[in-house]
């Protein structure tokens, strides 16, 4: 890596632009590379993001845990028990923390399938926190279940009997499901709507209903014809958000391939998460004119076009829009026939392709549309001279901070270059769970 000495720094950084100092501090914070001298550095710098900082980091030494541990920022030691990149016998480092709100993050655990939970006994440690203790009732022992295997037994019988709590609703009853029918709210009915054991005067009361969406649910049984779908009335919308049908997602053969060809959008959208498709059936949810249909394929099938997944993407405007590019048909694809497409969003997902040359990735980087050039930014194929290129300019310089071929040197120019006087202010220590965040917004 190339030596650049202090007054080169200061001509490759001479912009004390709020804005673009802001962008880089965010974007350092999202380095891989970042040593841990500059985490310590960074953690404390007015525009840093702190949520980023913690979530991006891959692994922490033991060391460096420790010190941030025991931060006076209390966000940073929320956001250290939620990252990723923290072992569990580190987390349980935590458990004393004065705080609330880290000790609920510890309970509620990570937010991912993968993660591991704590040992039993930090379990009852938390809950034997008197200010965690008030609140565990609104906390579902279902949604906490090592939480609870570790309570049950547990010698306060308060906290047993949280953990004793019956996992499943109320059993269903003719007479409550008349009940229900007759007086329940809207989304009562359409619960019970799909239950397969309902009185048959109870599903013509729900047929009938004067709702739409709990008519719509009725339609979503397995006991009826397409005819009988159509004959009692429904309206889909792409934007509704409908239950997986664990009757279509269960199927196989001539049931499951009514369910890909039904003129119901809710039922082929189930049918899109079922893991018996065959390759057909999957091209012919592929060209579905539904798009959560689409999406869905996209989400839950490995077998799909790499057309559809970048189709999808570039369609979709929900905020989990990238985890469709964690798709195989993604990461396994050649993406370089997307460099000449006349949508600047799949120009930006060359990127995602490993094997793409330096040479394209670098005529990316100076793409007419600044969204490419954004994403192009962060990439370790760049040039040197390119990447300073490109943390200069307003438009890149928040991505071009993030790239992990960025020189340390380069890195502790960015911390220094913050004006005092910057308007996005300071935080002292402890000032608070969100003084950090509001900083770096």
């Amino acid at each position: 890596m190339t030596v650049i000495d202090a007054t080169e720094e200061d001509a490759l950084l001479p912009s004390r632009n709020d804005e673009t100092t802001r962008a880089r501090v965010a974007g350092l914070c999202r380095n891989p590379a970042l040593p841990e001298s500059l985490v310590l550095r960074l953690v404390d710098h007015p525009a840093a993001d702190i949520v980023s900082l913690m979530y991006h980091r891959r692994t922490w030494s033991d060391e460096l845990f420790d010190v941030l541990a025991a931060h006076p920022n209390v966000t940073v030691r929320d956001q250290l028990a939620m990252s990723p990149g923290a072992t569990t016998e580190q987390r349980v480092r935590l458990v004393d923390d004065p705080d609330l709100c880290v000790l609920m993050t510890l309970l509620e655990g990570l937010w991912t399938t993968s993660s591991e939970p704590l040992p039993a006994w930090a379990y009852r440690k938390l809950a034997a926190d008197p200010r965690l203790k008030r609140i565990l009732h609104s906390y579902s022992p279902v949604g906490l279940p090592a939480a609870a295997a570790a309570l049950a037994d547990a010698e306060d019988e308060e906290l047993a009997a949280w953990a004793r709590t019956p996992r499943g609703s109320e059993p269903m009853t003719a007479d409550r499901a008349r009940s229900i029918a007759a007086d329940g709210s809207v989304w009562e009915k359409a619960e019970i709507a799909l239950d397969p054991n309902l009185p048959a005067d109870v599903l013509t009361a729900l047929m009938e209903d004067q709702d739409p969406t709990v008519r719509k649910y009725v339609t979503m049984r397995p006991d009826l014809t397409e005819q009988q779908r159509t004959e009692i009335g429904y309206e889909v919308s792409p934007h509704n958000r409908l239950p997986r049908l664990p009757w279509v997602i269960e199927a196989v053969g001539d049931q499951l391939q009514s369910c890909v060809s039904s003129s119901h959008p809710g039922i082929r959208r189930s049918a899109a998460c079922s893991k018996n498709l065959t390759a057909d059936q999957i091209a012919t949810l592929a060209a579905d004119d539904d798009f959560p249909v689409r999406l869905l394929l996209c989400e839950n099938q490995h077998d799909v076009p790499t057309d559809l997944v970048v189709r999808t993407y570039l369609e979709n405007r929900g905020v989990n829009r990238g985890e469709v590019l964690s798709n195989p048909a993604i990461r396994n694809a050649d993406l370089t026939g997307y460099a000449n497409s006349p949508e600047w969003g799949a120009r930006a997902l060359v990127v995602l392709d490993r094997q793409a040359p330096p040479a394209l990735i670098e005529r990316l980087s100076r793409d007419e549309h600044p969204g490419v050039r954004y994403w192009v930014a962060s990439d370790p194929r760049l040039s040197p001279d390119r990447l300073l290129e490109l943390l200069n300019d307003p438009e890149t310089a928040g991505a071009a901070a993030a790239n992990p071929t960025l020189p340390r040197e380069i890195m502790e120019a960015i911390i220094d270059a913050t004006d005092p006087r910057d308007p996005i202010g300071s935080h002292a220590p402890g000032a608070g769970p969100h003084a950090p965040i509001a900083a770096a917004s």
